[in-house]
């Protein structure tokens, strides 16, 4: 990742690139940066989910959700809260996956299945309050990668994660269903941006078409701000 560097007095266009497990979000951000100069991507950060003080917690929660799952979901938020903070002088953020999702799918997931105690999806409700209330985590565009469960469950199957062998395709069909009411139909919790939807069940040829249909949605956008705020 870039180092931390001294902002502008202006904030980035801020993007959240969100999806289910296997959408292809790493996919997307990787394209735009490499593709165009002046972009910021931070993908999500798996390898510190896979070695906080040496501890693979992204292990331990798919190993036992009960146990793990409010330490691991407490060590996501704070990794995400770096995204959301991390100063560039790029004028375009792309973030991968973002607090929100966070909260709204996998926590709001583990709630659900009575996984989560009450009192510990209250400690991380009131960070989650805190954060999105006193950090800066503004968000200009959301693009959701809309994918179906099968097709990530099979992109995880080839990808092979050894954290990952446990998840079923059930898991995956959950979390969609999550993705599904916060970022299409629009029914639960609330949308910090518009929302751009992808097809991201294409293969990887067919997917670029639909990456240069988001392109006027990013940098178009981009330098209407930096006209009007000039």
């Amino acid at each position: 990742m870039e180092e931390e560097i001294k902002t502008h007095n202006y904030s980035p266009f801020t993007v959240l690139v969100e999806g289910n497990i296997g959408s292809g979000k790493t996919t997307f951000l990787n394209y735009f940066k490499q593709q165009h100069q002046n972009v910021c991507a931070l993908l999500e950060r798996v390898e510190m989910w896979k070695n906080c003080g040496g501890h693979n917690l992204l292990l331990y929660m798919y190993e036992d959700r009960e146990r793990w799952g409010f330490t691991f979901q407490s060590y996501v938020q704070l990794t995400m809260l770096k995204q959301h903070t991390f100063k560039t002088n790029s004028p375009i953020k792309l973030m991968e996956s973002s607090v929100y999702s966070s909260r709204y799918c996998f926590v709001e997931k583990m709630i659900s299945d009575g996984i989560l105690p009450s009192p510990s999806a209250s400690v991380i409700d009131e960070w989650f309050k805190w954060i999105t209330s006193n950090a800066f985590c503004s968000v200009d565009l959301i693009i959701y990668l809309r994918t179906s469960p099968e097709v990530v469950y099979q992109r995880m199957r080839e990808r092979n994660r050894d954290e990952e062998k446990s998840v079923s395709l059930q898991y995956l069909s959950e979390i969609h269903e999550m993705y599904e009411n916060w970022l299409y139909h629009k029914t639960a919790f609330t949308c910090q941006a518009s929302v751009l939807i992808v097809n991201a069940d294409l293969d990887k040829f067919a997917i670029l078409e639909e990456y240069q249909k988001v392109i006027p949605n990013i940098f178009g956008a981009c330098l209407n701000e930096s006209s009007s705020s000039s």
